[in-house]
């Protein structure tokens, strides 16, 4: 057997030495010196926060994207031992001694660098030559904002990889299936372009649109398939089938993937808990009050004690105190079934404006309004956006006097009617048809006081389970979402959404609303707290509703449903938009008209600037123009039946054109539909596809358009000189770039190319 084996064993491979030397420079402008500066750099204020809360495993939610992202930024921190404690505060705070800076910014840098060979590949795989794929490496070398952009913990250069390797993978698949291969080589190219597709979407919901774009080739691709008669009905609907998975069903198991994990990792409670739902907040474990958490709350604190929500006595160590822990701690050891004589607080379904809890107290509405209008001067039922003993509720059974719990208990379930009693002033919930004071179409909802007048009790709520599962559904904890229906006026006890005045401390009107119909979140409750009741007397009852539950029960959301609930609020989550000194127009980003100051030294002239090679963007609205009047002018004349260049070249102008010219079109004119405060860096993506559609537009230049030497060799020389300018603005502006070296305050003036420009210069 020894002697079959001929020796020497060797391996023969072929390295491309250009592309190699292509990487290694693209490794270079990316890499080098990104511990520099020490300091928080723009957005990294944004994203460290989120990379913190990941290294202590606390629950967030951020309404701007998909969590994969964050988790490779995340990923890098973990790699360098960081441990999250860091106060990510301002721009321009200098990184103390245990953040790993390096490790921070190396796998973003690592993605920019590897954009660099990768718009290489994506040329030959549309089948130009590799002089032309060299040209387009070298624009996406030397451009200073996609370097910028990919030496700090940014999302950017991640988003534009993930891009670059979906369409590369895409046109290996197309063109070798087109060529005849049928190896499982293919195949997996396949499943790959699928994958960074998934990839791409989960570091920003931007990735959609190439996604989309991608989809649009395999579908005419594959009717393309269909249509060819060689091939059998059975051959074609597997084919069909394996793109479908690959393309369809894949990205969307990686994208469930992403969240699987990101909800694994962030198993503790955070300082987006009260955004969630009660059983949301119950599942995750309990930690300690952080003072990460503590400086997240304290701005919502503050925000409602400018409005007088939160009362005077509240302080920032009651907040604390309210949310170590998150919901688990309070509500570990409850009943699960609600029962005539529970004690219960009831939480809005919906968070907007703010989560907040049924609500009364001891203060009555005025006699009258500022309007003139009259009201009940019944006892104020509001909605409270804080943990308060004047938040709980007795369930009484209207046969019955008693409110306590009997044994064994008697369940409340779906159609029963109850009554509502306040558990500290022992008032009645009840509506009647008075108008409600700040919303005068809808019922005031009050705590019922008789004063001896033709106003009488009001107070049967018959009780509907919105997401029952069966028509005598029980009551539940913390999982069931009830609708309150007043039985006198059929009217639904609802927050209204608006603010009581002065006399109301700011807090939210909860009103009856007799024409709701379907579902809104404003009129669904859900239990929060929950206690079996055993006092008979209102003292001993005061004294239990200050005391913590203790009654057993487990519960547990699925990943599907914690999955939809996270879903749902990151994409129906609305930050009020305020306007940012560098936002800026899709109208400003062609022309760059606008830059972005990330860094600035607090001392020197020293300053890191979002602005890109302007002679790479001029020539690149240069090609875009030219192609687009190419295209025009051949699909005319082809309509004429006059075909001026070869059918093949034809049908590789198109796909280009689709690829690069389509990659610009879905990640630039979409942002003008967006309401949302925009950067000059949403841009990057839709300026790659462009840098490589000019390198298309020259090739055919040079090989269709300009037939005699002499117009070959000038556009040569021009583009030699091409080059030669790129080059030097890209040095040029390399200062700006990477931080260093320090220009002199008599220097700067002379690289502020633009008016708009906005450029610090320090005189020393």
């Amino acid at each position: 057997m020894l002697e079959s084996i001929k020796l020497p064993i060797t391996v023969k491979a072929d390295v491309n030495l250009v592309l190699v030397a292509l990487t290694l420079m693209g490794l270079v402008t990316r890499l080098c010196g990104i511990n520099f500066p020490k300091a928080v750099v723009f957005d990294e204020v944004y994203y460290g926060q989120f990379v913190s809360l990941y290294m202590k495993q606390l629950f967030f939610i951020d309404e701007s994207g998909p969590p994969l992202g964050h988790m490779i930024l995340a990923l890098g921190a973990y790699l360098g031992g960081f441990d999250g404690n860091f106060v990510w505060d301002r721009i321009g705070a200098e990184y103390t001694s245990n953040v790993p800076v390096w490790s921070l910014r190396v796998i973003p840098a690592l993605a920019g660098a590897l954009c660099v060979p990768l718009g290489y590949q994506v040329m030959v795989e549309l089948r130009y030559s590799h002089l032309t794929a060299v040209g387009a490496t070298l624009l996406l070398l030397l451009e200073n904002a996609l370097i910028v952009q990919s030496r700090f913990m940014l999302l950017e250069s991640l988003l534009i990889f993930f891009l670059l390797t979906a369409v590369l993978f895409y046109l290996r698949f197309h063109n070798a299936y087109s060529s005849g291969e049928r190896s499982l080589t293919l195949w997996v190219w396949l499943v790959m372009s699928g994958v960074s597709c998934a990839c791409a979407l989960g570091v920003k919901y931007t990735g959609v649109f190439t996604y989309m774009l991608l989809l649009g080739l395999a579908v005419f691709h594959t009717w393309q398939l269909i249509g060819n008669q060689a091939l059998s009905n059975a051959l074609v609907m597997v084919q069909v089938m394996v793109r479908s998975f690959a393309l369809l069903i894949l990205p969307v198991l990686c994208y469930f993937g992403f969240f699987y994990v990101h909800l694994s990792l962030l198993c503790r409670s955070g300082p987006h808990d009260p955004m969630m739902s009660s059983a949301f907040q119950a599942s995750l474990e309990v930690t300690w009050c952080m003072a990460y958490s503590v400086q997240m709350f304290f701005c919502m604190y503050s925000f409602l004690c400018f409005f007088s929500v939160c009362p005077a006595s509240y302080s920032v160590s009651n907040l604390c105190a309210e949310f170590q822990g998150g919901l688990s701690r309070i509500t570990q050891w409850q009943p699960l079934e609600v029962a005539y004589g529970s004690q219960v607080t009831l939480r809005s379904v919906s968070s907007k404006p703010v989560p907040c809890w049924l609500h009364s107290h001891r203060v009555n509405y005025p006699i009258r309004y500022e309007d003139g209008r009259g009201s009940s001067h019944q006892q104020q039922i509001t909605c409270y956006p804080f943990k308060d003993v004047n938040n709980w509720w007795v369930i009484k059974d209207p046969g019955r006097q008693e409110l306590v719990v009997s044994s064994p208990p008697q369940t409340v379930k779906h159609g029963d009617i109850i009554q509502l009693v306040h558990g500290m002033t022992s008032r009645f919930l009840n509506t009647h048809d008075v108008a409600a004071p700040v919303s005068p179409h809808l019922q005031e909802v009050s705590g019922y006081i008789d004063f001896n007048v033709s106003m009488p009790s009001q107070n049967l709520w018959k009780v509907e389970i919105l997401n029952r599962e069966s028509e005598r559904a029980v009551w539940k904890t913390i999982y069931s979402e009830v609708q309150l229906v007043h039985v006198n006026t059929s009217a639904v006890l609802k927050l209204s959404g608006a603010s009581l005045p002065e006399w109301g401390f700011r807090q939210l009107e909860v009103v009856g609303d007799k024409l709701s119909k379907g579902y809104q979140q404003r009129w669904a409750w859900n239990v929060e707290e929950h206690r079996y009741g055993r006092s008979h007397e209102q003292k001993e009852r005061e004294q239990e509703l200050h005391s913590p539950t203790h009654i057993d029960i487990s519960r547990n959301l699925t990943f599907i449903d914690k999955f939809l609930e996270v879903q749902l609020k990151m994409l129906t989550m609305k930050i009020e938009e305020t306007e940012h000194k560098y936002s800026s127009s899709p109208l400003e980003w062609v022309t760059m008209d606008t830059n972005i100051v990330y860094w600035l030294h607090p001392s020197s002239n020293a300053q890191i600037h979002l602005i890109g090679n302007i002679v790479t963007w001029t020539f690149a609205n240069l090609g875009l123009a030219l192609f687009s009047l190419l295209f025009i002018w051949y699909l005319l004349r082809r309509r004429r039946n006059i075909h001026d260049i070869p059918e093949e070249t034809w049908h590789q102008f198109v796909q280009a054109g689709a690829v690069c010219a389509g990659g610009w079109v879905v990640n630039y004119l979409p942002f003008f539909m967006m309401e949302k405060t925009l950067f000059l860096y949403h841009y990057l993506p839709a300026l790659t596809f462009k840098i490589l559609l000019l390198s298309v537009v020259i090739e055919h230049l040079h090989v269709h358009i300009f037939r005699s030497s002499l117009q070959r060799r000038s556009l040569e020389g021009v583009l030699l000189a091409g080059l030669a300018l790129v080059y030097v603005c890209y040095h040029t502006l390399s200062p700006f770039t990477y931080g260093y070296p320090e220009l002199s305050s008599e220097d700067i003036p002379f690289l502020r190319w633009r008016e708009s420009w906005d450029i610090l210069i320090r005189q020393h």
